[in-house]
């Protein structure tokens, strides 16, 4: 697909650099060789529109026999995004879903009520060396879809609005932007996107969404004269028409934002709920462990270990 016309950047002037609200800078833990960088929730901000949690995965390289073993765990009341850069990895889930994912397609898994999967570098992968990067989100569902049914959506990435043009690579990976609509079903208004810019490519903030965020994942990008580098998110004051441009050695970005859902959300372990109850609940569930007849499943093809509930 052709570079849109309704992308022609508008950069800020003067005092427009103010339009940034939020500045995260995300916490880094290793996991035995493999860094996560989580920048939602944080302490300044626990939502970019519905995005509750956002995770940048590696890069990390693993040796033959190695790989990322994340086992069964349960999730309510979001609904999981996986994105990759480079690398695959297994996804499993008590659906019956068995699905690989590669770089530029989109898993999408609506948890609801309950569900359980796991992630894991398939057994070809490990035969040689292997890379992964990638970003993991979860958006919270409004509060009367929170108790859905499960359920799973993979696509392609040839099934996913591409621009091109002027410099800039532009995949919509959810909702709508730019005059485009990725074909993942949402609850809730929002917008996410893979942004690769050339070297002094610029590119507008969608200017259809309240909220609107950006992670910096590789290169730097300029607001209003300040430059921001790979591992910042900001988030930007609703209304305000601006442009990001790329630095000398171009950038790569995550566009994020949507519809706030009008209260915050309680987050505990893998649930997220409008209210402690919920939580509750599934804490419960889980720790029964009653996997033949209970809320929560194990996948039929994963089932001989599973993440036990944590203690705190």
């Amino acid at each position: 697909m052709s570079w849109n016309p309704t992308l022609d950047p508008h950069c800020p002037k003067g005092s427009a650099v103010d339009a940034i609200d939020t500045l995260i800078i995300p916490r880094a833990r290793d996991l035995g060789g493999f860094e996560v960088r989580r920048a939602l929730p944080s302490p300044k901000r626990q939502m970019v529109g519905p995005f509750i949690f956002f995770d940048q995965m590696g890069p990390a390289e693993f040796l033959t026999g190695q790989g990322i073993d994340v086992r069964p765990h349960p999730h309510i009341g979001l609904a999981t995004v996986t994105y990759l850069y480079k690398g695959e990895f297994q996804h499993r889930d008590s659906l019956g879903t068995n699905q690989m994912i590669y770089p530029g397609e989109v898993n999408w898994m609506i948890a609801g009520n309950g569900v359980t999967h796991s992630e894991r570098t398939s057994e070809d992968t490990r035969t040689g060396r292997s890379d992964l990067f990638g970003i993991q989100t979860w958006v919270a569902l409004p509060e009367k879809d929170e108790d859905t049914n499960a359920g799973f959506e993979h696509h392609p990435k040839e099934a996913l609005p591409f621009l091109e043009g002027e410099g800039k690579q532009v995949r919509l990976i959810l909702g709508n932007a730019w005059g485009e609509v990725a074909p993942t079903k949402t609850f809730s208004e929002m917008f996410y996107a893979d942004v690769v810019l050339e070297a002094n490519a610029a590119i507008p903030l969608p200017d259809n969404h309240e909220d609107r965020g950006v992670y910096v994942t590789s290169g730097s990008v300029t607001v209003a004269g300040d430059t921001f580098e790979a591992g910042r998110m900001m988030v930007f004051r609703p209304g305000d028409a601006l442009s990001l441009k790329a630095g000398p050695q171009g950038a790569r970005l995550m566009m994020l934002g949507g519809e706030t859902l009008g209260q915050s959300r309680h987050i505990w372990w893998n649930f997220v709920a409008s209210s402690r109850d919920k939580i509750d609940a599934a804490k419960e569930a889980w720790r029964a462990g009653d996997w033949a007849h209970g809320r929560f499943k194990l996948p039929p093809d994963d089932n001989a270990e599973f993440t036990p509930l944590p203690a705190r």
